[in-house]
């Protein structure tokens, strides 16, 4: 790790920080918001109680460290074979290991832009050169100019989306060009498209936390093959899953019907938003579950944002990511939910 590259505001993941009078990424201070912010299903697999029990039982004493329960349901749902599952702790921690074991200092790697600031920022932690690329453009690039490349299904924050086919003719030519390729598909179980998990060449990170509603369980995989896959395996931390998050992630995994429950209705209820939201919005077309919306101007993203906590609701200020001036990003929640913020908007 470069120690230079650790100097920084201290804001966390990609110095995003919560308006004035909200505490945390929870939405809760001294009154109660509703969170369009954080991309999280607003429900949980049912049935989780007894897994908890069971967690809080083994966790006193030491994990087995194959974590081979956990490998064996991650491999069923994303369909590839266990031995290429390497458990990490959730979405950031499996960016951080994937880019520390294939950037070397002074290596270009490409990133989407706009895109999740970590990408850019663990790559400067390992002494690489982050160079933005529209999600659209990247997979036009000559990926052996790179490093690494770096990919997210569906993208974060414009919520666009690759052909998987295409995507894959990509994967394709970084395989050839010996340039490996991170795909973060921590949203892809919220979409019907298929996963690149097992393609060789290809490094893909998947997260339970957002798609289960349970971001403190910090539990997450990475898929690799061959020398990717030995190298992750290697560089990852002795028990970086504890056993409550890899027990209860186990479970949350097998709870297949869940995951297609929520596909339906993301997509039902993120077709409704769009259609009330474009009445007065701009509204980008998205695979994920939640909308870009784009204002007239940036000055009107303060008024928008005021407005709605006025109202208690909050909504992401995309601003923070580059080259949305002004746009504010909305999660898809509940029918009812939604309804509040189409209230609250006028829409």
């Amino acid at each position: 790790m470069d120690p230079d590259a650790v100097d920084g505001d201290g804001a966390g993941s990609g110095g995003v920080r919560p308006p004035a009078g909200v505490s945390g990424r929870d939405g809760r201070h001294d009154r109660d918001y509703l969170d369009f912010r954080t991309v999280l299903n607003v429900r949980q697999p049912d049935g989780l109680d007894r897994a908890a029990g069971s967690a809080l039982a083994a966790a006193s004493s030491y994990p087995a460290t194959d974590d081979a329960e956990f490998r064996r349901a991650a491999a069923a749902h994303v369909s590839c074979d266990p031995t290429e599952i390497v458990p990490v702790a959730g979405r950031h921690a499996g960016i951080r290991l994937a880019v520390a074991a294939a950037v070397q200092p002074g290596a270009e790697v490409l990133v989407p832009a706009p895109g999740r600031p970590a990408y850019a920022r663990e790559t400067r932690l390992q002494g690489g050169d982050p160079t933005g690329c529209s999600p659209a453009s990247l997979v036009e690039t000559d990926p052996g100019k790179f490093g690494l490349v770096v990919a997210c299904q569906p993208n974060d924050p414009t919520g666009e989306a690759y052909d998987p086919e295409r995507l894959r003719a990509y994967a394709d030519r970084c395989r050839e060009a010996d340039t490996p390729l991170l795909v973060d598909e921590s949203l892809l179980g919220f979409t019907p498209l298929s996963s690149l998990a097992g393609a060789p060449g290809v490094i893909v990170v998947r997260s339970l936390g957002a798609i289960c509603g349970l971001p403190g369980l910090r539990a997450g995989f990475l898929v690799a093959a061959g020398d990717h896959r030995d190298r992750l395996d290697t560089a990852r931390l002795t028990w970086g899953v504890g056993t409550p998050a890899r027990l209860i992630g186990t479970e949350c995994m097998r709870r297949e019907s869940f995951f297609d429950d929520t596909v339906e209705r993301v997509r039902r209820e993120r077709v409704r938003m769009a259609d009330r939201l474009a009445t007065r919005f701009d509204v980008r077309p998205s695979a994920a579950p939640f909308l870009l919306v784009e204002l007239r101007t940036a000055g009107h993203v303060d008024a928008l944002l005021a407005t709605l906590r006025d109202a208690d609701i909050l909504v992401r200020d995309a601003r923070q990511f580059s080259g949305l001036d002004s746009h504010v990003r909305v999660t898809v929640r509940t029918a009812a939910d939604n309804e509040a913020l189409f209230d609250a908007l006028g829409v």
